[in-house]
């Protein structure tokens, strides 16, 4: 693991002026006020509060719900996918997405709200794109292809039976994904993508207002979780590409946190879900060996973590990742 050193941080408290920065680097550092100079490498950062699913110092990665969907059949041939490829094979797919919903169920102890499946929606089972939860509040998103918005119908359902505190994103000129938002238990970035836009950013900023939002453009993949996740508290996974290391560059430049990173040679096997359980410990659900055998390697270098390898061929194809397909949620008060 390599120590990364951060700028400064810009909007994480005070007025959410990290939200209205522009994808150009020109055009933000036009748009920002003067920033202090960076903390040199020996100064630790100030403490703050280290919410995660739920809230409380340490609670990074503590889970007690999810809410997955079952495969739709349609998904094999009407899904949407970036790239034209190999078609699905549905009944691989469905005992992928059954081992992945079993872990979360039986070997971590989550109870699982397991949604229907619903023909005439696809991408159903991408339920990440339908909602952005952070303790007790989960905002529906309003997701960027205009095929999926009746997604956000059965999630809301789900999401009020936990009694959340719901918040619509109901302004038809913001668009946001869930696969476009990494939370990093300290705050929040963005990616500005085709499927996500700056009045989207700016409504999750709005609804999560305890917390630092920053943007960051992403350019030649689907979303800014194509390519990294968190791997861990204070840990973030990020791909060897480019286009991954441009956008690390790009959030270490915006936040005033300095974050270990974890690099995978491969892209989509830097998509991970973290898991602080208490009987447990740190949990991490990555991408198979006989998948992405490299980096697999990597990831086996975690010895503090419980690693699970989960294989997600067929749902790749069409751009399908692990965190795709839950919304974590950790229930702190009654139901």
């Amino acid at each position: 693991m390599e120590m990364c050193l951060v700028g400064s941080q810009w909007g994480a408290a005070g007025p959410r002026a990290a939200l209205y920065q522009l994808p150009g680097p020109a055009a933000v550092a036009a748009a920002r006020p003067p920033l202090p100079p960076a903390r040199p490498p020996s100064a630790p950062s100030p403490p703050r509060s280290m919410a995660g699913l739920g809230g409380g110092p340490g609670a990074f990665g503590r889970c007690t719900h999810a809410v997955v969907r079952a495969l739709p059949e349609s998904l094999c041939r009407q899904a949407l996918r970036s790239t034209a490829g190999p078609e699905v094979d549905f009944a691989r797919a469905e005992r992928e997405h059954q081992l992945y919903v079993g872990v979360l169920r039986g070997k971590l102890g989550l109870q699982v709200l397991e949604l229907p499946a619903d023909e005439s929606l696809p991408d159903c089972v991408f339920v990440e794109d339908a909602a952005v939860v952070c303790e007790e509040t989960a905002l529906l998103t309003r997701p960027g292809a205009p095929s999926r918005r009746k997604e956000v119908e059965a999630m809301k359902r789900a999401l009020e039976s936990l009694n959340l505190n719901i918040v619509e994103m109901v302004d038809e000129n913001a668009t946001l994904d869930g696969g476009d938002v990494l939370f990093t238990g300290r705050e929040f970035f963005v990616g500005l993508s085709r499927r996500t836009n700056q009045r989207g950013a700016e409504i999750l900023a709005d609804t999560f207002k305890d917390y630092a939002v920053s943007t960051v453009p992403v350019h030649d993949s689907l979303h800014l979780k194509s390519f990294c996740s968190m791997a861990g508290p204070n840990l973030i996974a990020i791909g060897s590409s480019e286009a991954a290391q441009k956008a690390l560059k790009t959030m270490q430049q915006m936040s005033d946190h300095r974050y270990d990173k974890l690099t995978v040679p491969d892209d989509a096997a830097a998509n991970c879900i973290y898991l602080n359980i208490p009987s447990k410990g740190h949990v991490l659900l990555h991408r198979a060996p006989e998948e992405y055998p490299e980096s697999a390697k990597v990831f086996e270098k975690l010895k503090d973590h419980m690693l699970i390898p989960i294989a997600n061929t067929e749902l790749e194809k069409v751009d399908g990742a692990l965190t795709c397909c839950s919304v974590l949620i950790n229930k702190t008060s009654e139901l």
